[in-house]
Order: C-alpha cells, then sequence, then structure tokens
C-alpha cells in the first residue's frame, strides 16, 4: 500500500451520490424508509419459512437464503450511505471498504447462484414432476445451498487478497456510493492486470455462466409446457416462474449494463443510479415480488397470524 515518493491512502471518500443540499432530508428519508422496508420484507418471508410447515420445501429454502443474502447485501451499504448523509462526511477507512467490498462479493454472489439453484428447481419440477421428490432431496438442497455459500465466500476471498496487495496514491475519490472493486481499481498505482483478469475469468463464471444456465432452463421450460394443451396448467406455471423470472430481470439486467456491457458515455450519474437498483431497489422488490404472486406465501402469513392470534 505505500508507494516511493507517493502519498499513502487511509481513507477513500464515497462521492457516488450527488444530492444538492437542500434535498438532503428528503432523500435521506427515502432511503431510511427503502432501507427499513427491506429489513422488514425479507424477515417477514425467513421467520414465515421458519414457522410454518407446509413451507418446508426445497423452494422456499432457497427462497430463505435468497431474503437473507438480500438482507446482508443493503446492509452491507445502506448504513454507511445513511451515516455518510447525516454526518455530510463521505470518507471510509481502508479497512472499512475493503470489509465492505467484501461483503458485497459474497452475498452479490450468493444471490446469483441462489437464482441458478432455484432455476433448477423449478426446471425439475416442470420438466420431472414424477421425479421431483427423489431429484431434489433434502440432502441435495443441502449441498447446493452450502456449496453456493462455500463458493461465493472462496471467491470473495480470492478478491479482497488480490485486491490487498495494491498499492494506492494520492486520488481516493470513489465515483460511487459503496466500495465498488471496478472502481477502486482505476485508482490503484502499482499494476492491476492479475485483477483484472481474474475479475474476467470468474466473474464470467460468478455472472454469465449462472445467467445462461437461467435462461436455457426457462427455454426448456417453456418447450415443455406448450407441448401442453391445457390453458390453465400454461397459466399455472408462468405464475409460478414469474415471480422468479421478475426478479432474474431485475438483478442481471443492470449487473450487464453496468458491469458486462457499460454504455460508453455513461456518466457517473448514471451508473450511480444503475448500482442503487441492483443492490437497494431489488433486495427491497424481491419480498413484494415473491409474496404478491405467490399464494402459498399468502396463506402461510394467515395461518402464522391464527396461530398467534388463537395463542393470544
Amino acid at each position: 500500500m505505500i508507494m516511493n515518493n507517493q502519498t499513502v491512502i487511509f481513507r477513500f471518500l464515497l462521492l457516488g451520490l450527488h444530492i444538492p443540499s437542500e434535498h438532503q432530508n428528503l432523500f435521506y428519508a427515502l432511503f431510511l424508509v427503502m432501507y427499513l422496508t427491506t429489513v422488514l420484507g425479507n424477515l417477514i418471508i425467513i421467520i414465515l419459512i421458519l414457522l410454518d410447515s407446509h413451507l418446508h420445501t426445497p423452494m422456499y429454502l432457497f427462497l430463505s437464503n435468497l431474503s437473507f443474502s438480500d438482507l446482508c447485501f443493503s446492509s452491507v451499504t445502506m448504513p454507511k450511505l445513511l451515516q455518510n448523509m447525516q454526518s455530510h462526511d463521505p470518507s471510509i477507512p481502508y479497512s472499512g471498504c475493503l470489509t465492505q467490498m467484501y461483503f458485497l462479493m459474497v452475498f452479490g454472489d450468493m444471490e446469483s447462484f441462489l437464482l441458478v439453484v432455484m432455476a433448477y428447481d423449478r426446471y425439475v419440477a416442470i420438466c420431472y414432476p414424477l421425479h421431483y421428490t427423489s431429484i431434489m432431496n433434502p440432502r441435495l438442497c443441502v449441498y447446493l445451498v452450502a456449496l453456493s455459500w462455500v463458493l461465493t465466500v472462496l471467491y470473495s476471498m480470492l478478491h479482497t487478497l488480490l485486491f490487498a496487495r495494491l498499492s494506492f496514491c494520492e486520488d481516493n475519490v470513489v465515483p460511487q456510493f459503496f466500495c465498488d472493486i471496478s472502481a477502486l481499481l482505476k485508482l490503484a498505482c502499482s499494476d492491476i492486470y492479475i485483477n483484472e483478469l481474474m475479475i474476467f475469468i470468474l466473474g464470467g463464471l460468478v455472472i454469465v455462466i449462472p445467467f445462461l444456465i437461467i435462461v436455457v432452463s426457462y427455454v426448456q421450460i417453456v418447450s415443455s409446457i406448450l407441448r401442453v394443451s391445457s390453458a390453465q396448467v400454461i397459466y399455472k406455471v408462468f405464475s409460478t416462474c414469474g415471480s422468479h423470472l421478475s426478479v432474474v430481470s431485475l438483478f442481471y439486467g443492470t449487473i450487464i449494463g453496468l458491469y458486462i456491457f457499460p454504455s460508453a458515455n455513461s456518466s457517473t450519474v448514471k451508473e450511480a443510479v444503475m448500482a442503487m437498483m441492483y443492490t437497494v431497489v431489488t433486495p427491497m422488490l424481491n419480498p413484494f415480488i415473491y409474496s404478491l404472486r405467490n399464494r402459498d406465501m399468502k396463506e402461510a402469513l394467515i395461518r402464522v397470524l391464527c396461530k398467534k392470534k388463537i395463542s393470544l
């Protein structure tokens, strides 16, 4: 982290959101409400799945992990953003930035893997309904979740360790509201070839390949249900998969637009808005998408509330 005849960077400045001072309080309240909604919505889903035995199925096991990942993903960025807005101090220590970057990759990549696992679950349920129980047995489901966590932790640790060896000079302004690894690498004084190579290789494994697997899964699902003549069955399948497709579109749409195919004339404000979409808006909307379009979740909420009322 030290360069000859250069200033050592101990803090970074997160300047991704350019909000006029007269609108600071309004946006602070907006972001606070969004964060509290994210926490409450995902906690409700996790608690419902834990309390209601009808939801102890593979799909809801994956959904509970997705809600936990969304909750943590938003909690990595939003509290710091709210603190910076309240104190008018956009700085973050080097160690804090490194920690935030690590956990952002952990929970962001975890969501990517979980969306793939959920797509596979829907593929087996629709294309092989008679063998669903035997294929998606509890042991396989636990293995898939555990493997997803292990891969994301190792992947994030690798990038964090590679980043920690870099040197930084005078420029410490990050054009984002969080410690984004791609923005931080542009500030480094030392050679970042290895970092970029690992991002290109492993980033494809974590983002591009999972997205392609999801697309292939739904192509198989669509081709399978189109062979069914019953309109009722087709409607049921699309209503079941609609929630997952909505979440996939929100998450991968902004990720691909921001990192995989960035616009040549993209501004800092545009990049900050797109980053806000997948770090804040998507985790907030996921509980609404799954609960409003999911009859099982609504019935589980009614059962839990009725049991609570009876016990009181």
